[in-house]
């Protein structure tokens, strides 16, 4: 009898380096030191300042970010970026989230949105943003419209020479400080409304900051609401196209998600770094308090948890680069940023418990990104959303694909 086998499914998978190439060294340590030497040593000062340094702090983050070329990480050296891969990326993300208070956002950079723009947008605002001159801000939430986009109410109606946007947006991160919005707006001029990406002017008539909410963390910047009130702007606005507005938020959330995933991964780093040399130094009862279970078996678990979530991340990236399916890299960047920030968030609070009272302490590691980890379960999707995509991903692409 002749036994014969159907050839196997495609799965698209890729295999991690076991050992980082020279580059790949050098930009890790490179970005290492930056955060070691620059942006460190000033978390405790942003943190009694409720995450606002003063101008000249700001200023020599932004300049010896640009000097450790680390400025534009994904984007094109055309536009002043630094071209890297999707891995490349994730390594430094990952020391970024090593520190506190959202220093890193001082590192000029742009969202992932100017790939897409005219080289007319592009000189406009990538160029600039690039160099530090102007920071641009995504503005999709609204109030009714949170981890369901296709809520959105915001519209834009056709006039003669461009569109008409009315709306609100609610958690404009950075928008308080942004010379650039990108808007997200339904264009009406049909039977249905078509989301679509605008470029607003942040002083253009119309455009209201009607409030400034405090959040638990202290990060840089604000995260605002804003409205627009008969916001006239050209046909030149329209990034990627009228009608895209889907697809390039879809992009733009896998990105933000494997970032997430890297920098909480980057947290826990720094959190296992802290807590075990304290308990290990720490006396009570006679003995260290590192030798107590209570203590250390949590840290164990933590220790596996950022491992596995490493491996996840960056294997991700790893596809990313290869060219993989779009829909399953969005589907493993959702558990990635699901397992990550879940981990990151357990393992802030198993440190501020060995911590005991001055893990209560906001001049201690630990309470900071307790603090700070916990938006990574909500923003960019919530934990529940990332749920529910990665089981879709199950039901439609397979688990083998999911898995694999």
């Amino acid at each position: 009898m002749t036994l014969t086998t159907e050839a196997p499914a495609l799965i698209e998978t890729t295999s991690l380096p076991l050992e980082l190439t020279p580059e790949l060294s050098e930009l890790r340590e490179r970005a290492r030191r930056f955060v070691d030497e620059v942006l460190i040593p000033r978390e405790r000062e942003a943190e009694r300042l409720h995450g606002r340094l003063p101008a000249e702090a700001v200023a020599e983050i932004k300049r010896e970010g640009i000097a450790a070329r680390l400025n534009g990480g994904l984007h094109s050296p055309e536009y002043g970026g630094q071209g890297w891969s999707r891995m490349e990326w994730a390594l430094v993300e990952e020391h970024f989230g090593r520190s506190t208070n959202g220093l890193y956002w001082h590192i000029p950079n742009a969202y992932n949105v100017w790939d897409h723009a005219s080289d007319a947008q592009r000189e406009r605002y990538l160029r600039p943003a690039i160099a530090g001159e102007l920071k641009d801000a995504y503005a999709v939430t609204e109030v009714d419209a949170g981890s369901d986009p296709s809520r959105i109410a915001s519209t834009a109606q056709r006039t003669g020479g461009g569109y008409r946007i009315n709306g609100e947006k609610w958690f404009v991160t950075t928008g308080d400080v942004a010379k650039v919005l990108i808007v997200m707006a339904n264009v009406t001029d049909g039977e249905d409304p078509r989301p679509t990406l605008f470029l607003v002017e942040s002083d253009a008539p119309g455009v209201e900051y009607v409030d400034d909410p405090g959040f638990t963390h202290n990060y840089p910047e604000g995260h605002p609401t804003i409205r627009f009130t008969d916001v006239e702007v050209d046909d030149d606005a329209v990034v990627g196209g009228v009608g895209a507005g889907d697809d390039l938020q879809r992009r733009w959330f896998t990105e933000e998600r494997i970032a997430i995933a890297a920098r909480g991964v980057g947290a826990m780093w720094r959190l296992l770094d802290e807590t075990v040399e304290w308990s290990c130094a720490r006396e009570q009862g006679g003995s260290r308090i590192y030798d107590y279970q209570g203590v250390s078996f949590p840290l164990a678990d933590s220790a596996a948890d950022a491992a596995a979530g490493r491996l996840l991340t960056l294997s991700v990236a790893a596809l990313a680069d290869a060219g993989a399916d779009p829909k399953i890299v969005h589907h493993k960047a959702s558990m990635a940023k699901l397992f990550v920030s879940e981990a990151a968030w357990r393992c802030a609070d198993r440190c501020v418990q060995a911590f005991g009272g001055r893990g209560y302490m906001r001049s201690n590691v630990a309470e900071r990104l307790l603090r700070e980890l916990r938006v990574d379960r909500i923003w960019e999707g919530t934990s529940e959303i990332q749920r529910l995509i990665v089981a879709r991903g199950l039901e439609r692409r397979g688990v083998e694909r999911i898995l694999h």
